[in-house]
């Protein structure tokens, strides 16, 4: 099936043969059997492996430190350890050691329209997918996802699309506001504003793109931004960026 296009967020349509290695899959949900059918769906494809698997958060935190997994297929709504404590942990810096290896999460939800999806996003996941969506659709968002894009289901694009636009513009962001960021997504915001492509960004920072992508991804979900454009003028207005100010060196 062809990707759907959401906003603000864009998901990929790069082939995924492009892939060397399998994409390594954590499954964390507290009902069994879903974890199961789930399973049995992913590791029926060639270029996804599920690694591991987990019943909570916390749990969760353990394995995807024994297994280095590169998507998280996470339930939102689960004892011990929510879905949205856990993906905080997840994608901050400290959690992998490396800031250029990101973990990413696809939230799975029953609800169309839930406050914990959207702090989900914000904690820094990178999309979600409902429980009862196709098994094509949950392939396409996890290798979506592991090459560096955002997902969006899209039966709840509409909801999330209405959400963002009761927002204020969000171009007046204020300094405070980029402290959720972490520092790699304030390197690539920072490159971002003086006018470097994903691909020089890339270079620039010595990754691999499809992690600018995820460090992207997470920038404009985190700070409630559109595209490139309000990205930019919010790296100036919140003084991250000075008119005139050098490049970064880099590394």
């Amino acid at each position: 099936m062809t990707a759907p296009t959401p906003a603000p967020f864009q998901a990929s349509d790069q082939p995924q043969s492009q892939r060397t290695t399998p994409i390594r899959v954590l499954l964390v949900d507290d009902e069994h059997l879903m974890r199961s059918g789930i399973a049995m769906i992913l590791d029926a494809e060639p270029d996804i492996d599920v690694v591991a698997q987990a019943s909570n958060g916390a749990e969760a935190l353990q394995r995807a430190h024994d297994c280095h997994p590169t998507v998280v297929v996470m339930d939102v709504g689960m004892p011990v350890m929510d879905g949205v404590e856990a993906t905080q942990r997840l994608t901050t810096d400290g959690f992998t050691g490396n800031p250029d290896q990101p973990v990413r999460v696809l939230i799975l939800t029953t609800f169309r329209a839930d406050e914990a999806v959207y702090r989900a996003l914000r904690a820094g996941a990178s999309g979600f997918v409902l429980k009862d969506t196709a098994p094509a659709q949950l392939v396409k968002a996890v290798q979506t996802i592991a090459a560096g894009d955002a997902w969006l289901d899209p039966q709840v694009t509409g909801p999330l699309i209405t959400e963002f636009a009761a927002r204020p513009e969000r171009h007046t962001l204020t300094p405070a506001e980029l402290q959720g960021l972490t520092t790699r997504e304030r390197d690539v915001l920072i490159l971002i504003a003086h006018g470097l492509s994903n691909t020089e960004i890339a270079a620039h920072l010595f990754i691999g793109e499809a992690t600018v992508k995820t460090h992207f991804s997470r920038i404009l979900i985190k700070l409630g931004l559109r595209d490139r454009a309000q990205a930019i003028a919010a790296a100036f207005h919140t003084g991250l960026v000075k008119p005139g100010s050098a490049l970064p060196p880099p590394g």
